[in-house]
């Protein structure tokens, strides 16, 4: 028989080597779907990468694309670490370029040095507020933060399309459903070409890394991960763990949907996010939780997301192979998890045992025969 049994015996040397090939054997099944579906391998990678990093324009739309989803996968993070599973992204960074708008057309004569650091401020408290919402229904009634954080997505959807199509439609903008620009004092500013978010994104994985490796906080987020009832044993107040931690992590998430309203949109629409925090999700999950790696898989995702739309214009190949292709790299590098902590192993003692207790509770059947001549 075959069973599945933990690797006790697993090194950092022999995880790398697992997981770069399953990285290997992604790109591999990935070229066999490509030639499946009738394209060239070779060239549609090649594609993907021109269209993402061969050209200024390409450059800077990629990491336009990275900025939210490494501000939003750190935030994920700080909640999965303590196993509260936030997969309501989306919903705050919506919540959290909410915020921000208040703030941007209640405020629009204030300098842009005293504007900016508000909406920032009002995205993170929008964002973190939203998240406390499934926080404090998982604490009161046991509800499932997957499900309510999931369906919260679609509340602030819903919320946004409705200022959009209702109270906050743009007068100017002849009966089309949109919401007015930003005054120009509530745009992020351009740093070597490219808005100053990305400059915002690599503090906040810095900080982020020295909280959760260097400080109480994070010491305490990873114990309650691992264990409530240890982290109440060794005295720690888990209900107020849990709270500040999930208001880093939506917080986190409503400076994502700022920077996307302020820098890119220069407003705020329904279509803001284009699902960046569902991907958000899988990025985070790659990258195993950790800052500095967050930045390096989404830069990656959004190659891949850019390539993706390049693909569609120069190959007439649709945009949805991108989605395909993402699909094949997480399936084989989530699969690689499995073996990095869990092998294969037979049970062969167990037939042998079984065969062997047998034998010795069944009496010789020559034995037996001459005991009954005895008795006769």
């Amino acid at each position: 028989m075959i069973h599945i049994v933990s690797r006790p015996d697993s090194t950092p040397l022999r995880d790398t080597l697992l997981r770069l090939a399953a990285a290997g054997a992604a790109l591999v099944a990935s070229a066999v779907m490509m030639a499946f579906l009738g394209y060239d391998p070779l060239e549609v990678f090649a594609k993907i990468a021109s269209g993402s990093l061969a050209s200024a324009y390409r450059f800077r739309e990629t990491v336009n694309k990275a900025i939210p989803l490494t501000v939003l996968s750190l935030g994920i993070a700080v909640a999965f670490r303590m196993k509260f599973w936030n997969i309501g992204a989306e919903g705050q960074f919506y919540l959290g370029a909410f915020g921000a708008a208040l703030v941007a057309f209640g405020l629009p004569n204030l300098p842009s040095a005293l504007l900016l650091p508000l909406m920032f401020l009002a995205g993170f408290a929008f964002g973190g507020a939203y998240a406390l919402i499934p926080a404090a229904l998982k604490a009161r009634f046991g509800a499932s933060e997957t499900l309510v954080t999931l369906m919260l997505n679609y509340v602030a959807l819903k919320w946004i399309s409705y200022l959009q199509y209702g109270p906050w439609k743009d007068p100017a903008a002849n009966g089309f459903p949109k919401i007015a620009p930003f005054v120009k004092g509530a745009v992020i500013p351009k740093l070597f070409g490219i808005h100053a978010g990305w400059l915002v994104a690599l503090v906040l994985v810095a900080i982020l890394y020295v909280v959760l490796r260097k400080t109480k906080l994070g010491y305490e987020i990873d114990v309650l991960g691992e264990s409530a009832t240890t982290a109440r044993y060794a005295g720690m107040n888990v209900t107020r763990i849990t709270l500040v931690a999930v208001l880093l992590s939506g917080g986190l998430c409503g400076v994502a949907g700022m920077m996307q309203a302020s820098a890119i949109e220069h407003s705020l629409t329904d279509q803001l996010s284009g699902g960046l925090g569902f991907t958000a999700v899988i990025t985070t999950w790659l990258a195993r939780l950790s800052p500095p790696v967050i930045v390096a898989v989404s830069f990656l995702f959004s190659m891949l997301i850019q390539g993706g739309s390049f693909l569609q214009s120069s190959m007439r190949i649709p945009a949805s192979v991108a989605s395909i292709l993402q699909g094949i790299i997480i399936f084989f590098v989530l699969g690689s998890e499995f073996f990095v902590r869990y092998r294969f192993a037979r049970t062969a003692g167990a037939a042998k045992q079984a065969g062997s207790a047998k034998q010795a509770g069944s009496p010789d059947p020559a034995s037996d025969g001459n005991a009954k001549e005895a008795r006769q």
